[in-house]
């Protein structure tokens, strides 16, 4: 009886990372984007996903061998476990080698090369404006960000820096500019002069380590799945 209420653990598994995959692929808080634009976080994300909903209905054909005390389901099951471990394996290794790539430089580059503007309808800009305004910053180090070596320069070359830089009224709901003239002028207490880095390495970082953590958790528990299936397999005649 006690290695048969063990099968519930692959299932409890499963629906951990399939939890913590739709988390980083919806990203409630506005960094998906971001996130999305490295593809080795963003197949980080979706594998967890496709990882967690695999091992979900694993859970349940482990569960059935065992009630019907079926070997080769069992055996099916512990093959498959197996496989997973493998690959869940490499992905949390390398979702936390990503954490040496949470580097100032790294995102800089990005801004640079891909941000347009305040009225850009592409997914990338919109959301680095969100970011800017909901936590009154500029750029990735500061206004300089958006000089002569940007995209954002090219395209608008008498505009020093993007709207979104500027003060407003209530940035949580994306008020109204206190005044753009001299915001554009830098004068203090009109523009928003420090970088967004600080604010958002440490948010991936959560997101990174908490992902990792639970995938070490959710292969331990592998682990010990694997050994009861054999276990189970070699008591049932």
């Amino acid at each position: 009886m006690i290695l048969r209420k063990r099968r519930e653990k692959p299932k409890t598994g499963g629906i951990c990372l399939l939890g913590i995959g739709i988390w980083i692929v919806a990203d409630p808080d506005g960094f998906q984007s971001i996130i999305t634009s490295n593809p080795l976080l963003s197949a980080a994300g979706y594998i967890l996903l496709t990882m967690g909903a695999a091992l979900s209905l694993l859970g349940f054909l482990g569960c059935y061998g065992a009630i019907r005390e079926n070997r080769p389901l069992l055996l099916m099951f512990f093959l498959l476990i197996l496989l997973f471990f493998v690959v869940e394996l490499v992905g949390v290794i390398l979702s936390l080698t990503y954490q040496k790539l949470i580097k100032e430089e790294n995102f800089l580059m990005e801004l640079k090369r891909f941000y347009k503007g305040d009225n850009s309808t592409e997914v990338f800009s919109q959301s680095w404006n969100t970011i800017m305004i909901a936590l009154s910053c500029c750029g990735i180090t500061g206004l300089g960000d958006f000089g002569n070596s940007s995209h954002f320069h090219d395209m608008y070359p008498l505009t020093p820096w993007p709207d979104a830089c500027c003060r407003r009224d209530d940035p949580v709901l994306s008020g109204v500019i206190l005044d753009r003239e001299q915001c554009m002028q830098n004068e203090p207490g009109f523009i928003n002069n420090q970088g967004c880095f600080a604010t958002i390495a440490r948010s991936l970082k959560k997101y990174i380590s908490l992902s990792g953590s639970i995938g070490f958790g959710v292969l331990g528990i592998q682990m010990f799945a694997m050994f009861f299936s054999l276990c189970l397999y070699y008591n049932f005649d």
